[in-house]
């Protein structure tokens, strides 16, 4: 061999090897993870849609752009309790008695994603709103903890009894708890401890520019080592308010909820922007796992018989519209019709995932929390309802084939593939292609009879697994009734 060949030879080595190396180095750190949780954010208020012109979210579009947009989206519940349990154990949360507000707290029993990650070395934390401790409407839990502090059918839950249920408790080293002007924190928005237990914080701000601050605070506080960050926006959910800042950034004829609303949502925008930028000033950008999602779909206010009405004032706490859309979609907050329960989705990991993919197979929450597990390093327990969709993502496996279950109030839902069958405890049911009629138009029960048995059979199926177990069989309660009626009053039947 000449010396020129084995220079070459020894120089190509060196490249292979150095490249190998670079690599395993890449796969071998585990990614900092941060989960995203919007509050009452609709399917149509996400720009990269292209549903609503009036929306404004350049810097999560840009986030899908470098990353993965879901179309076919779910989260576990329409409502803000039972789908933050689900969230953030990775359960269906119906699995331990938790499907609406009055179920909760959510219990001690039950391990958190940031107890699970802290065992790969994860520093822990959480931002914001986070709804899974005793609250006024927790009566059952109040009859065994404190019956003497229930108040004409309301709990005043004593702080000391609902603090063992706070973020602290449940797996977060660090934490900013709150939703408008009052934080139980042990760190400040400067980086600074505060007491270790927590101590209350006041801040009269813009809410959503407090819950950035403390999440660029805790990602400044932890950029030198595996991360876990819980951002959850009280965002656009009601009250309704926006400084100034963002209003301006909406001009023109609308609802004053409407624009509010969507200010809000721009304000959530920035802030994931300002949330990138840091992460790149950190040099770890390339190296973070970030999802985005929202708990719900977006309150029409249907049980008012007026939907999306401009007639209530804006600061008014609801139950009313809340100034965002689930635009194509049928249905609302409450429901288990796609308005309720499908929302925006998008994953970016630079160093892992493509950029640019729209995926349109249906996912769910559960999946961010098994994803963000398995990134981590960790083995997925056997509780875990999700799915680990890395090597789906990245092309090394194909796509889980599985259904995807609910029950909420009195309505069960399945959905598997294209085929989704809805139910209601006093007779409805519905059965959807939802590929082609995601706006839940068509009804074609009696078109596809075998699909709707096999679908039925399956959802008892779950539902038997459940707790208390079975399909919900009362009927419709009052707010039920109105969103039925006028959501699906113009449903056709395939034989007609």
């Amino acid at each position: 061999m000449s010396r020129f060949l084995l220079l070459l030879f020894v120089f190509i080595l060196f490249c292979s090897v150095t490249t190998a190396q670079a690599e395993m180095s890449t796969t071998a750190t585990p990614p900092n993870v941060v989960m995203i949780f919007t509050d009452d954010w609709g399917y149509g208020d996400l720009g990269k849609f292209g549903e609503l012109n009036d929306v404004k979210t350049p810097h999560l579009d840009a986030l899908a752009d470098q990353g993965i947009l879901f179309t076919d989206a779910y989260i576990t519940a329409p409502q803000c309790s039972p789908s933050r349990a689900g969230l953030l154990t990775g359960r269906y949360q119906q699995r331990f008695n938790f499907d609406s507000i009055p179920n909760g707290p959510l219990p001690r029993i039950e391990l958190t994603v940031a107890d699970r990650i802290r065992e790969a070395g994860y520093r822990t934390g959480m931002v914001g709103k986070w709804h899974l401790e005793p609250n006024a409407v927790c009566l059952d839990w109040a009859k065994k903890h404190c019956p003497e502090h229930i108040v004409n059918r309301r709990v005043r839950v004593p702080f000391e009894l609902g603090l063992p249920y706070y973020p602290q408790a449940r797996g977060f080293n660090e934490f900013f708890k709150g939703e408008l002007n009052t934080y139980w924190a042990n760190f400040d928005l400067d980086g600074q401890n505060l007491a270790a237990a927590g101590e209350w914080v006041q801040d009269e701000r813009f809410r959503i520019d407090i819950q950035t601050e403390a999440g660029l605070a805790f990602i400044d506080r932890n950029a030198n080592r595996p991360f876990f960050l819980y951002l959850a926006y009280y965002a656009p959910h009601v009250p309704l308010e926006a400084s100034e800042k963002y209003l301006s950034r909406f001009p023109g004829d609308m609802p004053e909820r409407r624009r509010t609303g969507l200010a809000m949502m721009n304000a959530v925008d920035e802030g994931v922007g300002r949330l990138v930028k840091r992460l790149k000033e950190q040099g770890i950008y390339e190296n973070t796992l970030i999802m985005f999602t929202s708990d719900n779909g977006a309150p029409l206010g249907a049980q008012t018989g007026k939907p999306m009405n401009d007639v209530l004032p804006v600061g008014k706490a609801g139950p009313a519209w809340d100034g965002s859309r689930n635009d194509p979609l049928t249905g609302e907050k409450g429901m288990l019709a796609e308005g309720g329960i499908r929302v925006p989705m998008i994953w970016s990991w630079p160093g892992r995932l493509p950029a640019g993919k729209t995926v349109s197979e249906p996912v769910i929450s559960l999946d961010m929390t098994a994803t963000a597990l398995a990134a981590a390093g960790l083995p997925l327990a056997k509780q875990l309802d999700g799915e680990d969709l890395l090597p789906w993502l990245t092309g090394e496996a194909p796509a889980p084939e599985r259904s995807l279950y609910w029950r909420f109030w009195n309505q069960a839902a399945i959905r598997k593939g294209d085929w989704k069958l809805l139910q209601t405890g006093d007779g409805r049911e519905f059965l959807f292609q939802i590929q082609r009629d995601k706006e839940e138009r068509r009804n074609l029960l009696s078109e596809h009879p075998e699909h709707a048995a096999q679908l039925r059979a399956d959802l008892a199926a779950w539902c038997d697994e459940l707790d208390p177990p079975g399909l919900p069989d009362n009927p419709l309660n009052i707010q039920e009734k109105g969103w039925y009626e006028h959501f699906f009053s113009d449903t056709t039947d395939s034989d007609k």
